[in-house]
């Protein structure tokens, strides 16, 4: 069974696992707490009653994490798979083997996409670059949307998201030489994960990616901060090459759309 968490109430997202979906739940709880419809949370209950562990659905993206010592049954994949229909978020993101299991159910709307996690390996050493640790965000949106075009159509829900997780701590954006910018999409527990990387197409294939990743990797460190990302299979060189190290592999549910859509 899975039932929707209508009472503010920490102590549910304590002692979830310690991994990167749990961390998104979490930076989501904290950011907004139950009070938005766009950010909704769930807890899901194995058929002994027992809450086993919690759903985000946070605009169009589900984040499934479980807490420590419990499992997944096939029911619970089933009811889990009933509230992917009933949604139908553009992305899924839940443990492998669950994933694995889940796609069964909904691979009619859905494909598994593998991807892979890296942590920064720190070498100790913090570049000097022109890195704006406070950018104007319309700066950091204007290059954003040069790399990723669904944005451009996004803007006011990007910047509302966006300015709310800076001002309240858990998000930060950086600007290298006004050219390249990335993104810290939450900081829980000391790990940070980062994403939205993006250079203006002109300064393209300079290096500019590689050097504001790894400045913003030797500089959370100075924080005794985790950063960590994730990448698709055509990018995993990339990354290895600027310092990160490749610590897991996982999946994700990609929306293709219903057959009768």
């Amino acid at each position: 069974m899975i039932k929707q968490i209508f009472d503010d109430d920490y102590t549910l997202f304590s002692n979830l696992k310690s991994n990167h979906y749990s961390r998104r739940i979490i930076s989501h709880y904290d950011a907004y707490g139950i009070k938005y419809d766009f950010c909704r949370f769930f807890q899901m209950i194995s058929s002994e009653g027992t809450v086993c562990g919690l759903v985000s659905l946070f605009n169009s993206a589900m984040m499934v994490a479980l807490y420590n010592g419990k499992t997944l049954d096939k029911e619970g994949i089933a009811d889990l798979a009933f509230l992917v229909r009933v949604n139908k978020p553009q992305t899924v993101e839940l443990e492998p083997v669950y994933a694995k299991q889940l796609i069964s159910y909904v691979a009619d709307s859905y494909e598994l996409g593998e991807r892979h996690e890296f942590q920064f390996v720190s070498k100790n050493t913090l570049p000097d670059f022109d890195v704006d640790e406070m950018p104007k965000l319309d700066d950091v949106f204007a290059i954003l949307k040069t790399g990723f075009p669904a944005l451009a159509d996004s803007y006011d829900l990007w910047l509302t998201d966006t300015s709310h997780r800076v001002r309240r701590g858990y998000s930060q954006a950086f600007l290298l030489s006004g050219c390249t910018t990335a993104t810290v999409q939450y900081i829980v527990d000391n790990c940070a994960l980062v994403g939205q990387v993006a250079t203006l197409p002109e300064f393209r294939g300079k290096m500019y990616a590689r050097s504001l990743l790894y400045w913003v990797g030797e500089r959370l460190n100075l924080d005794n901060i985790s950063v960590f990302l994730f990448a698709r299979n055509h990018r995993k060189s990339y990354y290895e090459e600027i310092g990160f190290k490749e610590i897991g592999v996982d999946y994700v549910l990609d929306y293709k759309g219903d057959k009768n859509e």
